[in-house]
């Protein structure tokens, strides 16, 4: 962006924008001009500086929280028979939205990805591993994204638990291979998780 043609605070905004995810140079522009002509800039900066203020990973499942232990692993009439294992917290958005899984969920914040230098060690995997040996649940879901990082992150914690009883399961294949569970229809992913397999 030419910074002889516009001032440099809407040029700066433009390149964060730019660096979202899915965003490319003009949707950037589009928000940002959006943002110029409609005002609503004081709420928006606040919104974006305060995003973070007072969020804490839960200390139970890893979901962002505002306190020690999320909504949803202080629900009572969640059932602890089953754990889901998601990537990010936007999965278990998705996977809400079926309506049809009421269990609990524990999030790795991220995949098994070498080539980005993301290892084991850099997951939530320990803290799994931890807990299905406190909590001893029925089933283990892996609702990882179908793609290469995320069926071998499947395939790792699945030989972690090799001489635990828990029965380990993942989505079904309704889920076109390499795409993400956040972007998957309702109907997909319902199919998907009522269709889950052993491993």
């Amino acid at each position: 962006m030419n910074s002889d043609i516009l001032p440099e605070s809407v040029t700066n905004l433009i390149e964060e924008f730019s660096k979202l995810p899915s965003v490319g140079p003009k949707t950037a522009e589009r928000l940002v001009f959006y943002l110029l002509k409609n005002g609503g800039n004081d709420e928006f900066g606040r919104a974006a500086i305060e995003l973070k203020d007072g969020l804490m990973q839960c200390s139970i499942c890893r979901n962002y929280s505002t306190g020690n232990v999320c909504n949803l692993c202080q629900n009572t009439h969640r059932s602890s028979a089953t754990i889901c294992v998601v990537s990010q917290p936007l999965d278990i958005v998705a996977i809400e939205k079926t309506g049809l899984y009421k269990g609990r969920y524990h999030v790795l914040h991220g995949v098994i990805s070498p080539i980005d230098g993301i290892g084991p060690e850099d997951l939530e995997i320990e803290s799994l591993l931890t807990r299905v040996e406190a909590e001893k649940p029925e089933e283990l879901i892996i609702a990882t994204n179908p793609n290469l990082e995320g069926e071998t992150t499947a395939l790792y914690i699945l030989k972690k638990l090799q001489d635990n009883p828990v029965k380990v399961t993942k989505l079904a294949h309704g889920l076109p291979m390499g795409s993400d569970v956040e972007y998957a229809d309702q109907m997909t992913l319902g199919r998907a998780l009522d269709n889950r397999q052993a491993f």
